[in-house]
């Protein structure tokens, strides 16, 4: 077969913009590949008995770029994977709505489902991004206890 052989791709975008689960995933499509997993973060309605409205993510942009592409390169180390898509939206995402998406193309599917449970895990862990939750009656910034710069009080 003379079949070109596809160079690998890591997508990696943060922005207020709505995020689109199609879009995403249309990034990630190879003829090579068998599977594409995706993980999509959404803000839920509710939190320890409080009615959410929605939240907010602010991010150090330089930082959160470079700590993602470590993530994919991390990724690529450890699974046979073809391309990587990482979004994460900024500013106020409502209720309902994609605060992150994350899509991982590769041959077999166990490869781009572990690949993806990785990816939001370390992210979570390791990515300068903070949330702020709305609620009806106030707000509130939230610890991420898997970040590893949070104490442990």
């Amino acid at each position: 077969m003379d079949e070109v052989e596809e160079k690998s791709k890591d997508i990696i975008n943060f922005t207020a913009e709505k995020l689109s689960v199609d879009e995403v995933s249309q990034l990630v499509i190879s003829p090579l590949c068998g599977a594409i997993s995706l993980f999509v973060g959404t803000t839920r309605n509710n939190f320890e008995g409080k009615k959410v409205i929605s939240l907010e993510y602010e991010a150090y942009l330089p930082m959160a770029d470079n700590e993602v592409r470590k993530i994919c390169s991390d990724i690529r180390q450890k699974w046979p994977v073809k391309h990587i898509a990482v979004f994460h939206r900024l500013g106020l995402v409502p209720v309902s709505e994609a605060s992150v998406i994350i899509a991982v193309s590769s041959a077999h599917r166990a490869a781009s489902l572990e690949a993806v449970t990785y990816a939001i895990d370390t992210l979570k862990a390791k990515v300068p991004i903070w949330k702020k939750e709305i609620y009806e009656e106030s707000s509130s910034w939230k610890r991420n206890k898997e970040c590893f710069w949070a104490s442990n009080n």
